[in-house]
């Protein structure tokens, strides 16, 4: 009874960190973080469940912050040592470090992509999981992110997977050469929100 008792108070102790890590990156750059708290354990799960763990290759997950989705991937059975993290925070970097040892944690810029991952991905990608604030981007700029990493970065039929508070596609379907999937309303997340998978169409 006492070990489940510290347990559950070293976990609410982790999660209050990261929480307070979450806002203060906020408060500092709000068109990097996004977010006020790191996604809940519903969304990181219904975000990983969208990667398939017996697909060959590396995992890219590009904007990690504290490791909510990177514990989902898992979970869902992808072995650490295939997670590619891209972080641009020095501070969210440290800490995946520590909580992910057997992972590459990148530190760079997620939006140049391909650059970013030159001299880290050995082979391409065999999914590509984003927690980017879309949004406080431009459209043509979104858009340049998802076509580098479909040209530079992902296998064939591989896909590239977003979530957003949003009701609309953070990235424009109309003339991209895309098909995508939407899931339902991730109600137990603050704020609720949905998961947008993308796939090249086939020629």
């Amino acid at each position: 009874m006492r070990t489940r008792v510290r347990k559950a108070a070293d976990e609410a102790r982790a999660k209050f960190g990261d929480d307070a890590r979450f806002l203060r990156s906020w408060i500092d750059s709000p068109g990097r973080t996004g977010a006020v708290a790191p996604s809940s354990p519903f969304l990181a799960k219904r975000m990983a469940s969208y990667v398939d763990p017996q697909a060959e290759g590396p995992v890219v997950e590009i904007g990690p912050g504290t490791g909510p989705v990177t514990e989902a991937l898992i979970a869902r059975g992808i072995d650490e040592s295939r997670l590619v993290l891209v972080e641009f925070s020095p501070e969210f970097c440290e800490l995946l470090r520590r909580r992910f040892p057997r992972a590459t944690i990148v530190e760079g810029d997620a939006y140049a992509l391909s650059r970013t991952l030159h001299d880290h991905l050995g082979e391409k990608a065999s999914a590509v999981v984003s927690s980017l604030p879309l949004f406080n981007r431009p459209p043509v700029e979104r858009s340049a992110l998802v076509n580098d990493a479909f040209d530079n970065v992902l296998q064939p039929g591989a896909p590239f997977i977003q979530f957003t508070y949003a009701m609309v596609s953070p990235i424009t379907r109309k003339g991209s050469g895309l098909k995508s999937q939407v899931s339902d309303w991730v109600l137990r997340n603050i704020p609720p929100a949905r998961v947008w998978v993308y796939r090249r169409a086939k020629a």
